[in-house]
């Protein structure tokens, strides 16, 4: 009952994550007035694919806007997070350079290479006085979006997604890639704001899907499975119930897992005990993988090993991709606090940086 105690709950919450989680809608509604503003050069329409590069949250709205709009956006998409640059970056290259804070070493360091190679660069990233990538931005007369994240007030990059998701959608549309169809985001806000009260801490633990669904997961490493549009939404809740839960957890992509995944659920003996798969269903999903999703979750049983679903009831394959957002987060969150730790901080990430930035 641990997750009814609302006391303990804001105890351990000294970074306003619940408050971040809550706020999904309002982000997206600033992105939707800020979007206005942003203007694109015309020789950025004429581009043949788009590479994105950004570490950790700040590649999370990149995966999501692939998957999400990935049968309409008309060149292909590829996440490349380091300090490389793809040999197939050249001229015709839309190149996202995201980053959150701006200071990230590992896309920053491939800016030169990028603008050498003639790439049309564009960047994503909050406001922030000691921001390198807006200054730069500003210095170079780089276009894109600078966005002032007054509703992620935790500050962490996984909990700003209403801005990473539509930021880099809107600067995608911009490009002509795609359109956005603002009277049905406007719908999906309006749904976000209305489920929030069904999800937030004082929604207790009866009648409270995210809350339930931490309580399964805890003390076990999830398995998280989506397909097709949801791909994006699995990958980005693996890295919040790390970073959120401070607990592992990976995903697997139907109908790809069906080809090896399968087999390895056998050894250790220890999956029986340590591994809880978590599908995510959708009518939307084409006939034969929803077949494969039934089987596949026979076959994890049939291993002995636990396997619940959530199924995804919003009326379009867009509104499902943010009804598993918004779900997700608060599940990671929720999964934080039955494991008494504060959902924002990062110690390890922390003291990485720290021992990275004395070499």
């Amino acid at each position: 009952m641990v997750l009814n105690d609302l006391e303990k709950i804001k105890k351990l919450d000294s970074s306003r994550v619940a408050e971040s989680i809550e706020l999904l809608p309002d982000q997206m509604r600033q992105v939707l007035s800020d979007a206005r503003l942003i203007k694109i050069p015309r020789p950025y329409t004429r581009i043949t694919q788009v590479v994105v590069n950004g570490m950790g949250g700040s590649n999370l709205g990149a995966g999501l806007v692939k998957a999400a709009w990935g049968d309409q956006i008309k060149v292909p998409i590829t996440i490349s997070p380091g300090y490389n640059l793809p040999a197939h970056v050249n001229k015709n290259t839309l190149y996202v350079i995201s980053s959150y804070s701006g200071n990230t070493e590992e896309p920053l360091s491939t800016y030169r290479e990028a603008k050498k190679r003639g790439a049309k660069i564009i960047a994503i990233t909050a406001q922030g006085e000691k921001n390198k990538l807006a200054r730069l931005m500003l210095r170079d007369d780089i276009p894109g979006y600078i966005f002032t994240p007054r509703f992620n007030p935790s500050g962490q990059p996984r909990l700003g997604l209403g801005y990473a998701v539509l930021g880099l959608a809107a600067l995608l549309a911009k490009t002509g890639l795609f359109k956005i169809k603002k009277q049905e985001i406007k719908d999906i806000i309006a749904q976000l704001e209305i489920d929030s009260r069904k999800l937030k801490p004082e929604s207790p633990l009866a009648v409270n899907s995210a809350k339930k669904l931490a309580a399964k997961l805890a003390g076990k490493i999830p398995v998280l499975v989506g397909a097709e549009f949801a791909t994006g939404n699995v990958r980005v809740l693996r890295n919040q119930i790390n970073e959120n839960a401070k607990q592992f957890a990976t995903y697997l992509v139907l109908p790809d897992l069906n080809h090896y995944a399968m087999e390895g659920l056998v050894h250790p003996a220890s999956n029986r005990k340590n591994l809880i798969f978590l599908f995510f269903n959708s009518s939307f999903y084409t006939s034969r993988v929803r077949l494969r999703a039934n089987l596949t979750e026979k076959i994890v049983r049939k291993n002995g090993l636990e396997a619940i679903s959530y199924n995804l009831k919003k009326q379009t394959k867009l509104a499902q991709v943010f009804e598993l957002l918004q779900i997700g987060t608060w599940l990671s969150f929720y999964l934080g606090i039955l494991n008494n730790v504060d959902p924002a901080k990062i110690p390890w990430v922390d003291w990485f940086k720290k021992q990275l930035a004395k070499k």
